[in-house]
């Protein structure tokens, strides 16, 4: 059965990293509902991964839009860049980095 807004865990990091390229005041609309199929990997239970992923959920789903826009905005940008290193120290990945210019 096809997925209406995006089944996965890099795939839905994908699609709600494609929201906040927007301004922050429009950044949270529809961002949520990528989390309906957003599946945390069994390799990723119990680690940073799954309580930074568990946070990025709340962020997204308690914001209010038209309230805190830009902080909220910022706040699910920093998970998502944690999000991403701490899965690429878990491929092996020593000393991944998001370069001065993320």
């Amino acid at each position: 059965m096809a997925s209406t807004f995006g089944r996965g865990f890099i795939t839905n990091l994908m699609l709600i990293c494609n929201h906040f390229a927007h301004k922050p005041e429009e950044a949270f609309y529809g961002a949520a509902d990528h989390l309906e199929e957003f599946i945390i990997p069994d390799q990723f239970k119990g680690t940073e991964i799954e309580e930074l992923a568990g946070k990025l959920r709340k962020r997204i789903v308690w914001h209010q839009p038209g309230t805190l826009d830009r902080e909220d905005a910022e706040e699910v940008m920093k998970l998502l860049r944690r999000i991403i290193l701490a899965i690429d120290r878990d491929l092996g990945i020593k000393d991944p980095d998001m370069g001065e210019f993320s």
